[in-house]
């Protein structure tokens, strides 16, 4: 094999590349990783995941410190820098690049790390340039079979005026060192309502901007609850909206918009806008029409079951794709299973149905499987219940009794299709509750269950309970 020629070629330097090329290391191939844009490690440890969490969690601290209601304890937060916070927040994400993909990096011995453009030339070719201004006239490499895992960037609404006043994606936002006073936040979703919290408990004006009728699509009771939540914590959430331009005024950027239940236009000042709509999949530029790999009207690459596109040697993972769910843990997973495929001819695949996801506000809001109006398209009928966390001792320990959880049931097998939580640590929860849904549990499973007692996971089996029984009958130990 020529010094060119690689058994497997991988496009991008994110959690799913880099799983993608631990597990080709693994089996012993000739592999070549090239990573353009974000440094190694991708969205997740750089500008997503591990930052952003690292920041709520200081604003958790905060806001619990000043609102706790415990009788007998009076805190003071004596001090707030949020340039040092900040600070930290930049630290934790460079030491944890180095540990978990620079270090790891180096031990991979059939691996070899290239910084560049990859451009496909070909089916079998792609060229890599150091510079991404350039176009031609790098080295060119070929290999048997390619994953494309190049990530996605954030999209930028066709917003009158945007680009010229200026506006902050999660990168910046992740990064500034002057705290806004006031923060127009553009979507909600998991981003919007993560840093719309997160910057709302450091003390700034938040308000959120959405097109939706409602927040974050999900199970209605549990969103509602949360917006009523972020609203009494001072942020305000305005739905059902159309923006129509952003002009400056001053050192101020004003944002006009129109509520569709209103004829007249409003606007909103601040000193800083965030656009939090959404992704864009990182395939322009990449000479896709070369390789012949079929897209949607989006530009996202179309994959069957397997990670294949429509060319059999060219797989593609994570943001790039347009599988059901694109989070962190499936990126990973695909990139370890699409690795499997592509050189030992493998046929493994993902069930999304039994993968969860989280937003990370406070509380959080989680789930997995099948929601109430996903049940009632596919099945016809519903069998739901929703209990408050106000049935659950631990919460009322904490007196965090705000949540709610959500099962849905089979209404014939009594199987476990779902599972939706609005509390304190609900993404820790929701791993329990991602066993019962994979494994096809029923409600009986639950109940026959011998959870700790006092936990919040108790709430699994009450909720369970409560498809046959009156649970406010019931003593604390269940």
């Amino acid at each position: 094999m020529s010094a060119n020629m690689f058994d497997l070629i991988i496009i991008g330097g994110g959690a799913g590349a880099f799983a993608a090329a631990i597990k080709a290391n693994e089996l012993g191939a000739k592999t070549l990783l090239v990573n353009k844009g974000l440094p190694l490690g991708g969205t997740c440890v750089n500008v997503g995941c591990v930052p952003s969490k690292t920041l709520l969690w200081a604003g958790e601290v905060m806001h619990l410190a000043r609102n706790h209601k415990i009788p007998g304890i009076d805190i003071e937060v004596k001090r707030f820098d949020f340039a040092q916070i900040v600070q930290h927040e930049l630290d934790l994400v460079e030491k944890l690049r180095a540990e978990k993909y620079e270090k790891i990096l180096n031990g991979l011995e059939s691996v070899t790390y290239l910084e560049g453009q990859a451009t496909f030339v070909s089916p079998y070719e792609i060229e890599v340039n150091p510079s991404t201004e350039l176009r031609t006239g790098g080295q060119k490499y070929q290999a048997k079979k390619f994953i494309i895992a190049a990530g996605s960037t954030a999209t930028v609404p066709p917003i009158d005026g945007i680009k010229e006043v200026g506006y902050l994606t999660h990168i910046e936002a992740l990064q500034i060192k002057q705290q806004p006073k006031k923060l127009i936040v553009v979507g909600a979703g998991p981003l919007g309502l993560e840093f719309a919290q997160m910057f709302a408990r450091f003390g700034t004006k938040v308000t959120i901007l959405h097109r939706g009728q409602s927040i974050f699509r999900g199970e209605e009771e549990l969103t509602t609850r949360l917006a009523e939540i972020l609203t009494e914590e001072g942020i305000t959430i305005k739905t059902n909206v159309q923006i129509k331009s952003v002009r400056k005024d001053g050192e101020k950027k004003v944002l006009v918009y129109k509520e569709a239940d209103l004829s007249a236009e409003a606007l909103v000042k601040a000193d800083e806008i965030l656009l939090a709509a959404g992704k864009t999949p990182n395939t322009q530029g990449m000479g896709l029409d070369k390789a012949e790999v079929g897209m949607d009207e989006k530009q996202t690459i179309k994959v069957n079951s397997y990670f294949q596109t429509s060319q059999s040697h060219i797989y593609a993972i994570g943001d790039v794709t347009d599988s059901p769910l694109r989070l962190e843990p499936t990126a990973g997973r695909e990139g370890t299973l699409a690795s499997e495929n592509a050189l030992n001819n493998a046929k493994n695949n993902i069930d999304y149905n039994t993968v969860p996801w989280t937003i990370f506000t406070d509380p959080q809001l989680a789930g997995v499987g099948l929601t109430e109006e996903q049940e009632m398209e596919q099945i016809g009928r519903c069998l739901c219940r929703t209990v408050s966390f106000a049935n659950v001792p631990k919460a009322i320990i904490m007196n965090r009794t705000e949540g709610l959880i959500k099962m849905v049931v089979h209404p014939d097998t009594k199987v476990i299709l779902g599972v939706h939580i609005l509390a304190p640590n609900a993404g820790e929860l929701i791993a329990q509750a991602m066993v019962l849904v994979k494994n096809k549990n029923t409600i009986d499973d639950v109940i026959n269950s011998l959870p700790m007692f006092p936990t919040l996971s108790e709430s699994i089996k009450t909720v369970a309970l409560s498809f046959t029984r009156d649970i406010s009958k019931l003593s604390c130990c269940i």
